[in-house]
């Protein structure tokens, strides 16, 4: 294992001047600290990961806070851990996943430590408990998601509202007169998690301004419970045509339901869904929808929250990523009887 006296020969100087530049204590010449990298990038030296917090004060290392409460979806949280995982290595940090559902107790426990630097929040409430804490806290967070007062924090997320009104746009400018959404599972909603919330607010928003029939129905996320709803939808709205889609876990189950009803899919129903986009492109019937940018938002967080590090003095609090709707195979234009 390369040691820092090994650097230090190597280069000329004593252990302390590599030290220090390491630290950033005390000024060097910019020709010393050249040498000092230039030999620990030949060598391979890794700073000890306890000497280099001792030195710096920090960690390095950022907590990833996403309770896997009921309803939630984990292969889409697990995309959101990876990219925010990725993005923290290419700025040489460390994450700490936490999963538990501890609220504010979870939160001041790790804040109270010295194990993080920084944390971001995902599964963000429209009322969360966690703000009043996050917003005293004395390390810098971000929020992948927004609540309803979102001042005083940086949050970063897709436009659900926005998403929710290009489905419905895009559908209304098939001809379709008489729609549904499907959404997340109830618990979602009892939560008031914020971007199923918003969704719902968007595709109303728009149902009602461009003078179309809405309803609006969650569905938890199990086939059984995908034939019920398509099956309460054509019950209560037999002149049905569009449907959108924001439970991916159904999104296939509700194509085959509808289908085994007696609606072919897109002569008879379109459907949009928003998901990620592989899960639209391998459904039997390639599905129109909006991708769920999980690479860009977890990198964003990222990039958010090493700036605040950094003691940037200008940094956004709120990041608003544009839905981008991609047609497929499941939309159509609506055929008059």
């Amino acid at each position: 294992m390369v040691k820092i006296t090994d650097v230090a020969r190597h280069a000329g100087v004593s252990a302390s001047t590599v030290s220090y530049a390491l630290s950033g204590k005390r000024p060097i010449s910019e020709e010393t600290r050249q040498r000092i990298e230039d030999s620990i990038r030949e060598l391979g030296y890794r700073p000890h990961a306890g000497a280099r917090a001792l030195a710096s004060s920090r960690s390095n290392v950022l907590a990833l806070v996403v309770p896997l409460r009921a309803g939630i979806h984990v292969p889409v949280v697990m995309q959101f851990a990876v990219s925010v995982v990725t993005a923290a290595r290419r700025h040489d940090h460390d994450v700490l996943l936490l999963t538990q559902e501890e609220g504010e107790e979870g939160l001041r426990r790790v804040a109270d430590t010295a194990l993080v630097d920084a944390l971001i929040v995902m599964d963000v409430q429209l009322h969360d408990r966690r703000l009043p804490l996050l917003r005293a806290l004395d390390r810098p967070s971000v929020l992948i998601g927004f609540p309803a007062e979102p001042a005083g924090l940086t949050c970063i997320d897709l436009d659900f509202t926005a998403a929710g009104e290009l489905c419905v746009e895009h559908l209304a400018g098939l001809g379709h007169r008489v729609i549904g959404l499907v959404g997340s599972p109830p618990e979602v909603y009892v939560r008031e998690t914020g971007f199923a919330q918003r969704v719902v607010q968007g595709f109303t928003a728009a149902a009602d301004r461009g003078g179309l029939s809405s309803s609006v129905h969650p569905c938890e996320a199990a086939p059984a419970a995908a034939r019920q709803v398509a099956e309460q939808l054509l019950r209560e709205r037999p002149a049905l045509t569009g449907v959108v889609v924001h439970n991916e876990p159904v999104l296939e189950p509700l194509i085959d339901a509808f289908e085994a009803l007696g609606l072919r899919v897109p002569g008879d129903l379109s459907v949009t869904a928003i998901c990620p986009d592989e899960v639209a492109e391998r459904a039997r019937v390639p599905v129109t929808s909006i991708d769920l940018p999980t690479a860009e938002v977890g990198a964003g967080a990222v990039e958010l929250l090493m700036r605040k590090l950094g003691g940037a003095s200008a940094v956004p609090e709120a990041t608003l990523l544009s839905p981008r709707l991609t047609v497929r195979s499941s939309t159509a234009r609506r055929t008059t009887a």
